[in-house]
């Protein structure tokens, strides 16, 4: 079977892969993408479970592209997966993307040829069984930090005789939730989501909790068109805004720290602040939030004691907003949520705290906890995330010349130069991955602000007629280094989170993104940019 030959191989169909793909595309490069769903979107191909919907604005949750956003309009503040999938078929309309991209195909394997200076990858489509290999000057990830979903090891539960989906591979035709058990594990976002969904239709719904969600009210609300056609006289000012905020959002942390004001000033900020809702109370709160601990508590005791207000039961408190923390706020991505506190005063709904009574094993019917209770379920929601960031890398058996896989090369943690490329992998490159703003920025905005500076770095090395890449192992002791320092002087390592790849056993617990915010990170690569990328040795 004849090869094909590229000079861009893009691996990924979400944000970033499409940016690479549209851009490499115009600048003259044979440039393909495969991608492992039957459609556009990377995460929101799969994210079709009840109640997904994005946690942050739709205005903002877009391609900057005047032409993309002219004339489209979300119809919901937060949009749900379904007007997330619209938007995608609207960008490839406009774009014509998806004639350069393979769907239902699956990277089983690649390697990089010494001698050729190339890439060749094997894929495979799961849906006729095809296999076709491809060879590229330039193998790029976009795999993104939520594409390996992650299903702990619970004795007997592939017994179970009911129904049972991981909410990132929820069945594309849907489940029917009405009238039946059903019980969600875990209190992610895709939790939080699939519980308030549930709670009305179900006969009985049980959620097992390990740690309270620290949930922000999403203050969600439909959007009109004439509210959108207003609204989209600010789209370029707030656009041009995202590469200068942390986050990439069009809004950013105060100039202030909570310790900086009075008691009453700082309780007058947190009301304004949670009036707002979304990512608001935590990405444009005070700037020490996330630095000190006594701004932090305080922060904390402000949400708790809004959020009891809505629990009429008194008893469960302690399990959904605990007198004490149990992390500091927003070292865990906080969820978003609608009515969630709401649904433990209906007589259907309870809670199960896995702290106090974890689950011992799985039956035929249901859950059995350590109490030796038995709670019977026709469905099953496993809401237990990701091997975030890396997993996407580390499942595809991608090897070097001297045959060293990233799950080898990963094996005692990540390790990157800028955010990029890892040394021992030439003329590999990824986006939206380890060490770069990813999980911690606005996702769009991530494609374009690191995907620019990527194609880029590309047509500097075609141009220049570079055979190859490779980052060097000083380049990735640096940005290891200042990763580092900004973790001393932060919060996160008080949380078990997946920021921290705490949630997977055996995985070193390493921060897995860059966690100085989006202008420190573009300062960074512009600089390497401006001073011929030093960071890779070239040939």
């Amino acid at each position: 079977m004849a090869i094909e030959q590229r000079d861009v191989l893009i691996v990924g169909a979400g944000f970033a892969g499409l940016y690479q793909l549209d851009k490499l595309r115009k600048i003259g490069y044979d440039v393909h993408a495969v991608e492992s769903a039957g459609g556009l979107g990377g995460v929101w191909y799969w994210n079709c479970y009840p109640g997904a919907r994005v946690d942050t604005w739709g205005p903002m949750y877009q391609f900057s592209d005047e032409e993309l956003w002219r004339d489209w309009n979300f119809s919901e503040l937060y949009p749900d997966w379904s007007e997330v999938r619209a938007y995608f078929k609207h960008v490839d309309e406009k774009l014509n993307l998806s004639k350069d991209i393979s769907f239902n195909t699956q990277v089983t394997g690649a390697e990089f040829n010494e001698d050729a200076k190339r890439w060749l990858v094997h894929t495979e489509n799961t849906e006729t069984g095809e296999h076709k290999d491809i060879s590229a000057r330039y193998f790029l990830l976009c795999t993104g930090f939520g594409s390996k979903p992650y299903i702990p090891e619970i004795p007997g539960l592939e017994t179970f005789k009911g129904e049972c989906y991981h909410t990132a591979r929820w069945p594309q035709e849907g489940v029917d939730l009405a009238g039946k058990r059903i019980a969600v594990i875990g209190t992610g976002a895709s939790g939080v989501q699939v519980a308030q969904e549930s709670a009305p239709v179900a006969e009985a719904l049980t959620v097992f909790q390990r740690t309270p969600m620290i949930a922000l009210p999403m203050r969600q609300r439909k959007l009109t068109d004439e509210e959108n056609a207003k609204d989209k006289e600010t789209y370029p000012e707030r656009m041009a805004q995202r590469n200068h905020h942390f986050a990439g959002f069009d809004f950013d942390f105060l100039d202030k720290g909570a310790a900086d004001v009075t008691p009453e000033e700082r309780e007058a900020e947190f009301q304004r602040l949670w009036d707002i809702g979304g990512f608001v109370p935590w990405l444009g709160n005070f700037n020490d939030l996330l630095f000190n601990e006594d701004s932090n508590r305080a922060f904390y005791r402000f949400w708790r004691d809004e959020t009891r207000k809505r629990i009429t039961r008194e008893d469960l408190w302690e399990d959904l907003a605990p007198t004490e923390p149990p992390h500091p706020f927003g070292v865990k991505r906080p969820s978003l949520e609608q009515n969630y506190f709401e649904i433990y005063s209906q007589d259907n709904v309870s809670l199960v705290n896995l702290r106090n009574n974890p689950i011992d094993h799985v039956t035929t019917k249901g859950i059995v906890t350590a109490d030796g209770v038995e709670h019977e379920f026709d469905l099953i929601v496993l809401a237990t995330g990701f091997d975030a960031v890396t997993g996407g890398i580390t499942q595809i058996d991608i090897r070097n010349a001297e045959g060293e896989s990233f799950a080898d090369s990963f094996r005692d943690g990540a390790h990157t130069a800028l955010g990029a490329a890892t040394a021992g992998f030439p003329n590999l490159m990824f986006v939206y991955g380890p060490q770069s703003p990813s999980a911690f920025c606005n996702g769009p905005t991530n494609a374009e602000a690191q995907g620019e500076w990527v194609v880029n770095f590309l047509d500097h090395l075609m141009k220049n007629d570079i055979q190859r890449v490779e980052a060097t192992r000083e380049a990735e002791q640096v940005w290891q280094q200042k990763i580092d320092e900004v973790c001393e002087m932060a919060l996160f390592d008080r949380a078990a989170s997946w920021y921290m790849a705490a949630n997977i056993p055996g995985k070193k617990v390493q921060m897995l993104m860059w966690p100085a915010g989006l202008p420190a990170f573009l300062e960074e690569v512009n600089t390497s940019a401006a001073n011929g990328y030093p960071e890779f040795v070239k040939a």
